[in-house]
């Protein structure tokens, strides 16, 4: 072989050829999500997910034969509405029978739920799948009302036994559960009603005649409770216009603050009869000790009564371990509505001093300062002086 022909061939081997395409046959295979989507559009695509039980969004919607479609639609509308509220009252059943309340209550709710939506479809001229005979499946379903009962959820009761009776006019059980949830809650003329047209089905109905017999018992309760809550408001407001009268006859002056002291049933009154006139007002009173931060409380301080029938047996004081408030070594003062103090004298009435105009009771509580007799004066000039501070603040 010559040299040239040796080059030729050396030439040929060596010489790099442009890229051709590869054949179908030796591509990679495409993943089967891509293989599913290649060559569709973007609307396509869509409809062939939506076709999936994972991705679909309407059983209804789908087309074709699709077996996993075909279980799930089985699975979503076997039986008719009937059979399927049938089906739920029965589990419903099962679970009152052990006192399983509560799954018993989800049971029967979706046995109402079903057959309530039938009858709506009907009361919008729509077509159901079993129109005949479908108000008899509500008959026991009404069993509902006495688990809600049981569970103390007595509006549902109701609710749901209005449902009930749209569904069968004539289920004397839902009248009866129906009538009960509304008398426990005392909504006397519901459950009357309610009561009336089950009877009106049933005269002898023993269940209904027993609701009616405790309607009217109930009915009477009320209305006796009612009458002696309304004899009680009219006598407190009578006391109250006695109480004021007598206020005003004698002149004496008060006043109600927007945050008054929580006193129980301590106030203003009448005594010994609060609905007789004649009889003498006595008031709340606080014995107020500023020296020493301390108090003492007096439920009923009559009119006619002076401040040494109370501080008699007031003192001694218990925190008094110097002796210092005795009957014979204290004073006592009261504020007047121009911010003063009055002295009071310990064998003056407190009519007499209330009387006078000057002193008026706050928020029904009469207020009278005590402190000892060497500390008086200078008590005295200082809590004038500290009015004053607070009248020159709020001027």
């Amino acid at each position: 072989m010559k040299i040239e022909e040796i080059t030729e061939k050396m030439d040929e081997s060596l010489k790099v050829s442009e890229p051709t395409p590869a054949s179908e046959a030796t591509k990679p295979q495409l993943p089967p999500a891509h293989t599913i989507a290649s060559g569709k559009t973007v609307d396509e695509v869509w409809e062939d997910l939506n076709k999936s039980p994972l991705f679909m969004t309407d059983l209804d919607a789908a087309e074709g034969e699709n077996d996993d479609i075909a279980a799930l639609q089985a699975l979503a509308y076997e039986g008719t509405p009937l059979e399927n509220g049938v089906d739920f009252k029965e589990r419903g059943n099962e679970c009152f029978k052990i006192r399983g309340y509560v799954d018993a209550k989800e049971f029967y709710g979706k046995g109402i739920a079903i057959l309530a939506g039938e009858e709506r479809k009907r009361a919008r001229g729509e077509v159901t799948k079993n129109p005949d005979g479908e108000e008899d499946s509500e008959e026991e379903i009404a069993k509902q009302k006495s688990t809600l009962e049981t569970l103390y959820n007595y509006r549902s009761c109701w609710l749901d036994c209005a449902a009930a009776l749209r569904l069968n006019p004539r289920n004397l059980k839902a009248y009866y559960r129906s009538a009960r949830a509304l008398l426990a809650v005392d909504r006397i003329e519901e459950a009357d009603d309610v009561c009336a047209r089950g009877l009106s089905l049933d005269e002898s109905n023993a269940s209904l005649r027993g609701v009616a017999d405790d309607i009217i018992k109930r009915a009477k309760e009320i209305d006796a409770r009612r009458k002696k809550e309304a004899e009680r408001v009219a006598k407190e407001k009578r006391r109250e216009m006695l109480v004021k009268a007598a206020l005003r006859a004698r002149n004496i002056p008060t006043r109600t603050t927007s945050q008054p002291p929580e006193m129980e049933d301590a106030g203003i009154a009448l005594v010994p009869d609060p609905d007789d006139p004649r009889s003498a007002l006595a008031f709340p009173t606080v014995f107020l000790y500023p020296l020493d931060l301390e108090s003492d409380f007096v439920k009923a301080f009559e009119e006619t009564h002076t401040l040494e029938d109370h501080l008699g047996y007031v003192f001694p004081l218990p925190w008094d371990k110097e002796g210092k408030y005795t009957l014979a070594n204290v004073e006592a003062f009261v504020e007047t509505r121009e911010g003063g103090l009055l002295k009071m004298g310990k064998k003056v009435s407190l009519l007499k001093l209330l009387g006078t105009g000057k002193v008026e009771v706050v928020d029904e509580v009469v207020r009278i300062f005590v402190v000892p007799k060497d500390k008086a004066e200078s008590w005295v000039k200082e809590h004038k002086a500290k009015r004053a501070a607070e009248k020159g603040e709020a001027s």
